[in-house]
C-alpha cells in the first residue's frame, strides 16, 4: 500500500513534465499483453500464460464437447521430463551434446540433383496412365511386338515427362534460391563474450542473440532483456499470421539487468518440443537459484520484426525446421477436381473400348489364319518354314494361339492414343494459364489493402464453377472486422436513443501538452447526454459513467502509440491491439475523455477529462474459452483494489450479483436484447472493490499458480473463477461490425444462381439473425425454423416438431404453385452450437438431414416415404432425395463445428461445397471443403494459409464463381470430350485400316506421325482455347445469374455428352478413312502415300471441328488452329524427304494430283455436315440457357434490342444425372 501510494505520489510531482507516452523512442513505453501484480518484496512481475485456440482471439465453445482450445493448445500438457527439451543458455555445446538440435538452416525445396530424377519419376508415375504408357512403350521393344520404331514409341511419354520434370524442377529452383538468401542472412550472436556476425544457417540451440529495431527474427527465441528498462519488446507478426497491429513480449525481471558482454549468464530453460501452435508456449527458466515460469508472452518467433524498440536478446529454443513458422509451413492442401474425377470413370470405357477393339482385331485375325492355313507356308509375312538353309526351321510364326495373343498386344500398342497421354499435360497448362488471368484480373483487386486474387491451388480450378453450397464465416467475411462504438447501457440507462454527434460536428477529445496537442487517430461519434454525464465526478450517474469507461479503458491490452501528422503540433494516439473490439471500445473511452495515454507492465495512465491518473495494474486474467471473460485487478490512486471484468452475457449474468440492483441487471439485459437485435456485438462490463484481505488472499493465490510447474493454466483459471465472482453490473457495449460493400447483392446474387449459403458464426442468435437480414440471406418471406435447446430430449421433440411444419408448408405451397405458379415457400434453419452437439455426435444427426430437406419435396414424395420412420435406411433414402434448404444460419459454433457441419453435407449429398473464411478458427471448415477460400483481412493469414484460393474481399466470390468459375467449367470440359475426340477418330482410321490388310497391324501412317499427332499437330489448339475461350461475356454471366447452373447440373460434361461424342467420332472416322480408299480403290497408289493423306485428312478435320465451337476468337486462337494445319503439312513433307524413313517422296507423290485435294475437302464436308446440322437444330429449336443468352448478346451487339428477355431454365430442383 506504502508502495503504491509513493509510486503515486512521485508521478503526481512529474505530471508537469513530458509524459512518456509521447516520446517517439519506444523505450520509455511498456506495453504488456499480460496480466501482471504489482510485488511489494520484489518489485517483479509475473504473468499467467495464454493459449488460443488456433487464432489470435479466443475461440467460443459453445456445447462442443470437441471445441476446447485444451485439445489444440500444446501449452496447456504438462511438462515432464521425457516431453521437455533442455536448453542451457549461451551454451550452445552443452544443450546439443545429448541430442544434436536442428541447426537454423531452412530447405523448402523438394530435390537434390541426386535425388531430382528417382523422385521426380516417382511422383509422376502415381498416375496410372503414365504406367499404361511405360508398358505399351516397354512393350514395343520387344522384336514380336515392334510395330513402331523403338525410340517413337518412347517420345510421347518422355516428353509429358519432361515438361512436367521441367516445371517441378524450376520451382524446386526457385525454392532452393529463396533458402539460400534466407539462409545466409547474417545476425549477431554471442560467441566469445562478444557479439559476432553470424550466418543465419549456422545458429544453434543454446545461442544468445541479439535483434535491433526493424530487423526479422531468424529463430523462435526466448526473451532475456531489452532496450527498455522494464523489458518489454514491440513484434510485428505480418510475416506469421498477416496481423499488423504492435504485440508486446517482455523479458523477465530475472535476466532484464543482465548484460552478457560483461557478466556471465548461464541458466537452463525446459521447454515443450517444438509444435505447431503459434499462440501457445510453456516452459520453466531456472536462473540464480530461482525457477521462472515462461508463457507466450516470453517468446518472438522466427519471421516476426523488432518495431520502436532499439535492441533485444534472447536464447535460441527452437531453430531451422522446428521454428513453429516452418513447421506451420505445409502450404495448401491438396484437392482433387471433381471433373478429373469424373473424367477417370471414361477413361475406363475408352479403356474398355480400347480392349473391344483389340479383341476384334485379334480374333478376326485367328479366323483368317485359320482359313488361310494351307497358304502360310510360302505367304510373305507369314511363311512357316524358311528354306534359305539346308535345315528347313520355322520363320517368324509362332502357332496359331501365340498369334492371335500377339495381335493382341500389338493392337494395344497401335492403338494406344485411345487413351490421351496428352491430356494430362494439356490440363495443367490450361489450369496455369487460367490462374493467370484470374490473379490478373482488376475486378477481384482490393486496393485498399493492395491485394490480388491468389491461386494457390491449380488442380481445382474448374470445380469452381460446380458450386452449390457456401458455408461462410461472418466476422471478417461478410463484416469488415472493424470495429465501430455505437452506443451503451450504463446504469441501466440506455443511451442510444439520442441523436450523435457526427464526426463533422465533434472536434473530439484531445489533450494538451506543452504546446502540442494529442487526440485519438479514430474519432468516435457520441451520445450529447452521456458526454455531458462523463464530465459529472460527484453524482450517481457520473460515478457510474465514471466506473464504466474507466472499465473500457483498462480492462484490455491495448498499446497507445504516437503517430506523426503533417501538422507538428499535432500528434494522433494510435490504439494498437490484437482484437478490433478492444481497439473500439478504448477509442469510445477516449473520445468521452478517459484517454489510455501509457501501459508498462506495471501500470497504465489514463488522462481523465484533463487529469491524469496513474493505476498499477496488478493483475489480468484474459480471455479464455471456458470464462468467456476477462478481468484487470487495479491498483488505484485512491489507494483501493478493484477488479474490473468485461465478457459475453451469457458467462457475465453467471457472476453478477442480481441482489445488488435487480433494476439495473434487469434493464441492461433487456438493453442488450435491443442492441442484439440491431446486429451489434455486445459486451457486459461488471466490477467490485477488494478488500485489502482480498486482495492479499487473490495476490497469494496469484503468485503461486503464475509460477507452478504443472498445471498452470488450470490453476490461473481458477485464480480467475474465484476472483470474477459477486460483481455489480455497471453496462453494455454495442459495437458495430459493418457488412463489406457489396456483401449484400453477392449474396443475393449467389441466391439467384442456386446456390445454397450457410452462415456458421460464433455470435449469439439475435445478432446472427440481425445480419441475416441485412446482408439479404434472410428474407420477410421465408418462414425460419429455430432449433436452440440444451437437451438431446429437447433437441430430438423441436426437429420432430420441424418436421410437421416442413410437411404443411410444402403441401400449401405445392397447392399455391399449381394454382398461381409462384415460387415455392423458402424455409430458414436456425440453430445454435449447443443443439449441433446433439445432432452431430449422435443418431439425431440423420433427423436433423431431414429437416434440412424435407420441404424440398413433392406432395407425392412425401406421400411415398414415411418420415417419422426412424429407421437409418429411411432417413438416408429421405436425404438422398430431397434437396436442401435455402438458407441455415448456425449460431454460437464452435471451430470444429463448422468443420463437421461442413462434412455432413458433403459426405451426404453429391454436391460442390464452398468454405470462405478469415480466421484461424476458419481452417478446419476451409480444409474440409471441396474448396477452400481464405480471405486476407483482419484475423491474420492462417486462413489464407489453409485455402485453396484467397482473396480480400467476400464480393469477389461473385465474378469469381460466375466468371471465372463458369469459362474455367466450360473450357475444361470441352476440352476433355475434344481430346477424347481427337485421338479416338485418330485410332479408329487405323482400325478401319487393320480390317483391310488382313489384320496384320501393318499400318499406312508413319511412325512419327502416329508420336506427333498429339504432341504436335493438334496439342497446342486445344491449349489455346482451353485458356482463352468464353462462350458467354463476363456482363452477361453477372447479369444472369442462373446462368451459373449449367456447371450445377453437369450439362458441358456428363455421360450423355461423352457418348455422344462417341457416336460423333464413329462416323467421322468412318468419312476420313472410306472417302480416300473409295477414291483411290483400284489405284496403284502405294499405302505410305494413303497414309499422309490420312494423317492430313484427320489434322484438318479435328482444327476444324474445334474452329466450329469456338466462340471468341483471337490472333493467337487463328494462329494455333490454322498454324497446326500448317505445321502438319510441313512436318510430313519432312519426314517423307529423309531417305531411312519409310515412305521416302510418297507425299510428293499423291499431293500432286488434284484427287488428293479433292478428297481433304471431301473429307471435311462428309465429317462435318452431320454435326453442324445437329447442332443447328439445337440451337433453334432445343437451345440451353447458354445458347439463348449468347443469341442475346448477339442481338445487343447488333444494336437491335437492348431490352430483350431471355427464359432461363428454373433453378429449383435441378434434374441430375
Amino acid at each position: 500500500m506504502d508502495s503504491n501510494s509513493n509510486s503515486y505520489s512521485q508521478f503526481q510531482n512529474e505530471n508537469s513534465s513530458l509524459p512518456d507516452f509521447i516520446r517517439n523512442s519506444s523505450s520509455q513505453r511498456s506495453s504488456s499483453s499480460i496480466q501482471s501484480f504489482h510485488s511489494k518484496a520484489s518489485g517483479g512481475h509475473s504473468v499467467k500464460e495464454v493459449s488460443f485456440e488456433l487464432g489470435s482471439k479466443p475461440s467460443v465453445r459453445y456445447g462442443s464437447r470437441g471445441a476446447d482450445s485444451e485439445r489444440f493448445s500444446s501449452s496447456y500438457k504438462e511438462i515432464n521430463d521425457q516431453d521437455a527439451r533442455l536448453v542451457y543458455i549461451n551454451d550452445p555445446e552443452k544443450t546439443n551434446e545429448k541430442f544434436e538440435f536442428a541447426k537454423n538452416s531452412i530447405r523448402t525445396g523438394k530435390y537434390s540433383i541426386l535425388t531430382f530424377l528417382p523422385r521426380n519419376l516417382f511422383e509422376q508415375f502415381h498416375r496410372v496412365a503414365y504406367i499404361y504408357f511405360l508398358v505399351i512403350a516397354i512393350l514395343n521393344q520387344l522384336p514380336q511386338l515392334a510395330v513402331f520404331g523403338r525410340g517413337a514409341s518412347i517420345m510421347p511419354l518422355a516428353f509429358v515427362l519432361l515438361v512436367t520434370a521441367v516445371k517441378d524442377g524450376y520451382e524446386d529452383y526457385r525454392r532452393h534460391r529463396s533458402d539460400n538468401i534466407e539462409n545466409n542472412r547474417l545476425a549477431w550472436v554471442l560467441v566469445n563474450d562478444q557479439f559476432q556476425q553470424k550466418k543465419w544457417k549456422d545458429m544453434r540451440v543454446g545461442e544468445i542473440v541479439k535483434i535491433s529495431a526493424n530487423e526479422t527474427l531468424p529463430c523462435d527465441m526466448v526473451l532475456l532483456s531489452t532496450s527498455d528498462t522494464t523489458g518489454v519488446a514491440y513484434i510485428q507478426t505480418t510475416n506469421l499470421d498477416g496481423e499488423s497491429n504492435l504485440k508486446t513480449r517482455y523479458a523477465k525481471q530475472e535476466t532484464q539487468m543482465k548484460n552478457p558482454e560483461k557478466e556471465k549468464i548461464s541458466g537452463l530453460i525446459k521447454c515443450e518440443k517444438p509444435n505447431r501452435n503459434i499462440y501457445g508456449f510453456q516452459a520453466n527458466m531456472e536462473i540464480d537459484g530461482k525457477r521462472v515460469s515462461l508463457g507466450p508472452s516470453n517468446i518472438i518467433l522466427r519471421g516476426c520484426e523488432l518495431k520502436n524498440t532499439s535492441w533485444a536478446l534472447g536464447i535460441v529454443v527452437y531453430a531451422g525446421g522446428e521454428t513453429k513458422a516452418m513447421l506451420n509451413n505445409s502450404g495448401a492442401p491438396s484437392k482433387r477436381s471433381r471433373l478429373e474425377t469424373h473424367m477417370n470413370r471414361e477413361i475406363i470405357y475408352l479403356s474398355i473400348f480400347l480392349v473391344v477393339l483389340c479383341t476384334i482385331v485379334s480374333v478376326c485375325h485367328g479366323a483368317w489364319l485359320r482359313r488361310h492355313k494351307d497358304d502360310l507356308v510360302l505367304m510373305q509375312f507369314y511363311r512357316k518354314k524358311d528354306y534359305s538353309e539346308p535345315k528347313v526351321d520355322d520363320y517368324n510364326y509362332y502357332g496359331w494361339g501365340m498369334e492371335i495373343f500377339f495381335v493382341f498386344l500389338m493392337s494395344v500398342i497401335v492403338f494406344q492414343i485411345m487413351i490421351p497421354i496428352s491430356l494430362y499435360i494439356s490440363m495443367e497448362l490450361v489450369r496455369v494459364g487460367q490462374a493467370y488471368f484470374m490473379i490478373r484480373d482488376d475486378r477481384m483487386y482490393d486496393k485498399a489493402s493492395n491485394s490480388r486474387f491468389q491461386c494457390r491451388a491449380l488442380n481445382i480450378n474448374e470445380d469452381l464453377g460446380q458450386i452449390k453450397y457456401v458455408f461462410s464465416d461472418k466476422t471478417g467475411t461478410l463484416t469488415e472486422n472493424k470495429m465501430e462504438f455505437q452506443c451503451a447501457s450504463i446504469g441501466g440507462v440506455d443511451y442510444s436513443g439520442g441523436k450523435a454527434i457526427s464526426e463533422d460536428e465533434q472536434t473530439g477529445y484531445s489533450l494538451r501538452v506543452e504546446g502540442q496537442v494529442f487526440r485519438p487517430k479514430m474519432k468516435v461519434k457520441v451520445d450529447p447526454e452521456l458526454l455531458s454525464l462523463s464530465k459529472q465526478k460527484h453524482t450517481d450517474e457520473g460515478r457510474h459513467v465514471h466506473d464504466f469507461f474507466i472499465a473500457l479503458a483498462a480492462c484490455n491490452t491495448i498499446v497507445p502509440l504516437t503517430v506523426e501528422t503533417s501538422d507538428p503540433a499535432l500528434k494522433l494516439i494510435d490504439y494498437q491491439g490484437e482484437s478490433p473490439d478492444e481497439q473500439a471500445l478504448v477509442y469510445a473511452a477516449a473520445a468521452y475523455g478517459f484517454m489510455l495515454i501509457e501501459r508498462t507492465s506495471g501500470h497504465i495512465v489514463i488522462d481523465i477529462q484533463g487529469e491524469r491518473q496513474r493505476y498499477n495494474v496488478l493483475g489480468l486474467h484474459e480471455f479464455d474459452s471456458d470464462r468467456k471473460r476477462m478481468s484487470v485487478i487495479l491498483g488505484c490512486p485512491d489507494n483501493t483494489f478493484k477488479v474490473f471484468v468485461k465478457g459475453a452475457d451469457t458467462t457475465m449474468f453467471n457472476v453478477i450479483d442480481r441482489s445488488l440492483n435487480s433494476n439495473t441487471v434487469k434493464a441492461t439485459e433487456d438493453h442488450l436484447h435491443l442492441y442484439s437485435s440491431k446486429g451489434l456485438r455486445t459486451l457486459v462490463v461488471g466490477m467490485r472493490d477488494l478488500s485489502a484481505s482480498e486482495f492479499e488472499q487473490w495476490q497469494s493465490s496469484y503468485e503461486r499458480a503464475s509460477t507452478a510447474l504443472m498445471g498452470r493454466a488450470a490453476l490461473l483459471r481458477k485464480v480467475a473463477y474465484n476472483v470474477e465472482t459477486s460483481l455489480s453490473v455497471l453496462g453494455a457495449s454495442a459495437i458495430e461490425d459493418k457488412l463489406q460493400q457489396g456483401v449484400p447483392e453477392a449474396i443475393e446474387s449467389l441466391r439467384n444462381a442456386g446456390i445454397r449459403v450457410w452462415v456458421l458464426t460464433g455470435d449469439k442468435q439475435e445478432t446472427a439473425i440481425s445480419i441475416g437480414y441485412s446482408s439479404k440471406l434472410l428474407t420477410s418471406k421465408m418462414t425460419q425454423i429455430v432449433v436452440n435447446n440444451n437437451s438431446k430430449e429437447s433437441c430430438k421433440k423441436s426437429l420432430e416438431d420441424a418436421l410437421v411444419m416442413c410437411k404443411k408448408l410444402t403441401t400449401d405451397s405445392d397447392a399455391t404453385r399449381r394454382g398461381s405458379g409462384a415460387r415455392k415457400t423458402e424455409i430458414a434453419l436456425i440453430i445454435d452450437g449447443t443443439s449441433l452437439v446433439h445432432i452431430l455426435d449422435t443418431e439425431l444427426e440423420e433427423q436433423v438431414l431431414i429437416v434440412y430437406c424435407t420441404y424440398s419435396l413433392s406432395i407425392s414424395e412425401l406421400q411415398s416415404i414415411s418420415i417419422f420412420n426412424s429407421s437409418l435406411s429411411i432417413n438416408l433414402q429421405l436425404f438422398n432425395l430431397s434437396s436442401k434448404c435455402t438458407v441455415v444460419l448456425c449460431c454460437r459454433v464452435a471451430p470444429l463445428q463448422k468443420a463437421g457441419i461442413v462434412a455432413l453435407m458433403k459426405n451426404r449429398a453429391n454436391e460442390m461445397t464452398l468454405a470462405i473464411g478469415d480466421g484461424a478458427n476458419d481452417v478446419s471448415m476451409i480444409q474440409m471443403a471441396d474448396v477452400g477460400i481464405g480471405i486476407s483481412g483482419q484475423e491474420g493469414r492462417q486462413a489464407v494459409m489453409a485455402s485453396d484460393f484467397a482473396m480480400a474481399q467476400f464480393r469477389f466470390l461473385v465474378p469469381l464463381l460466375f466468371v471465372h468459375g463458369h469459362w474455367n467449367y466450360q473450357r475444361m470440359s470441352y476440352m476433355i470430350l475434344y481430346n477424347f475426340y481427337r485421338n479416338a477418330v485418330f485410332v479408329l482410321v487405323l482400325f478401319w485400316y487393320a480390317l483391310f490388310t488382313s489384320f496384320t497391324l501393318t499400318t499406312a501412317i508413319t511412325d512419327w506421325s502416329s508420336v506427333l499427332y498429339s504432341v504436335i499437330y493438334t496439342a497446342l489448339p486445344t491449349i489455346v482455347v482451353g485458356v482463352l475461350d468464353k462462350d458467354l461475356s463476363r456482363t452477361t454471366l453477372l447479369r444472369y445469374p442462373q446462368l451459373y447452373g449449367t456447371g450445377q447440373r453437369q450439362e458441358s460434361y456428363n455421360g450423355k455428352l461423352f457418348w455422344v461424342t462417341i457416336m460423333d467420332t464413329l462416323w467421322q472416322s468412318i468419312a476420313a478413312f472410306f472417302v480416300p480408299l473409295l477414291a483411290y480403290w483400284g489405284s496403284d497408289v502405294d499405302r505410305s502415300s494413303l497414309g499422309d493423306l490420312w494423317t492430313i485428312a484427320v489434322v484438318i478435320l479435328v482444327n476444324i471441328h474445334l474452329a466450329m465451337d469456338v466462340v471468341r476468337w483471337y490472333w493467337i486462337t487463328h494462329a494455333a488452329i490454322w498454324g497446326s494445319i500448317v505445321a502438319t503439312f510441313i512436318c510430313v513433307m519432312v519426314i517423307d524427304v529423309l531417305p531411312f524413313l519409310p515412305g521416302y517422296w510418297a507425299f510428293f507423290h499423291i499431293a500432286g494430283t488434284k484427287l488428293f485435294w479433292a478428297c481433304l475437302f471431301g473429307i471435311t464436308i462428309a465429317a462435318l455436315v452431320p454435326r453442324f446440322v445437329v447442332k443447328i437444330f439445337i440451337q433453334y429449336f432445343r437451345p440451353d440457357d447458354i445458347q439463348i443468352a449468347r443469341e442475346l448478346e448477339k442481338v445487343e451487339n447488333s444494336r437491335e434490342s437492348r431490352d430483350a428477355e431471355i427464359e432461363m431454365n428454373p433453378i429449383f430442383d435441378p434434374p441430375r444425372r
